[in-house]
């Protein structure tokens, strides 16, 4: 296991989807553990590592906001496309067609410390001299000099996230309304996908996942503001 990496994220919004509520969307009071996975995954990651978050820190008070948002109910498929750049017929979409109104309850004001260390995960890799602490390494360089592949988001892409490397987190800001011990009942923890990372036809070149996974639930704490995931983890259900 590498050192612990650690990070601030801001934002003026974010939106952790509950499972039960994601047509009307509602958002859990603090980031689920695979939303805040995808977003350093921004920052830096490979097939051969995995990012595993230990701590989650919530900085400021736990706020709500209502908004309703327009949204496109529908896709163009991927194969339409393919289609028509060999010539065939033309694929189009009207977005005033396709558009709909949802509601969606949103965090507000958001300020996150993560904890998270980085571990081998044996699959694909580039080098014969893998190792955790050349990958350590990038990803803190990566996030002092701000560099990302896409914009981190909070749970969804028009959220976005700032990050902030730090050596060490300033407990001193945690807003006196989290104080105490905060039951935060059952939250989604992250998808088991039932192929394990690695591409079902075997060809890393041209890979082809499985959609198919379970999700995994787990019953974390909040005290004063800090959640230990690593701690709470080991009842996960799935």
């Amino acid at each position: 296991m590498s050192k612990p990496i650690r990070v601030i994220a801001t934002g003026p919004y974010a939106l952790f989807t509950m499972p039960a509520c994601k047509v009307e969307r509602v958002s859990y009071d603090v980031p689920t553990v695979s939303a805040l996975e995808g977003m350093l995954k921004s920052t830096y990651w490979k097939p051969a590592i995995k990012i595993v978050v230990d701590k989650i820190i919530v900085f400021n008070p736990i706020k709500f906001i209502n908004v309703r948002r327009n949204e496109i109910s529908a896709k163009i498929p991927s194969g339409a496309v393919k289609s028509q750049m060999k010539g065939g017929k033309p694929c189009e979409f009207y977005a005033s067609e396709q558009r709909t109104q949802r509601a969606s309850m949103l965090l507000k004001d958001v300020k996150y410390g993560i904890e998270f260390h980085i571990e081998l995960t044996g699959l694909r890799s580039d080098h014969e001299d893998e190792c955790e602490e050349k990958h350590y390494s990038i990803m803190v360089r990566r996030l002092q000099k701000g560099q990302c592949f896409r914009q981190p988001c909070f749970g969804c892409r028009e959220f976005a996230a700032q990050l902030e490397y730090v050596e060490e987190f300033d407990m001193s800001q945690v807003s006196p309304e989290l104080m105490g011990d905060r039951d935060l009942g059952y939250m989604l923890y992250g998808m088991k996908f039932a192929d394990g990372g690695v591409p079902v036809n075997n060809d890393w070149d041209n890979p082809k996942f499985s959609d198919n996974a379970d999700p995994m639930f787990y019953r974390p704490h909040m005290i004063d503001g800090v959640i230990d995931v690593a701690k709470y983890k080991e009842g996960i259900v799935c």
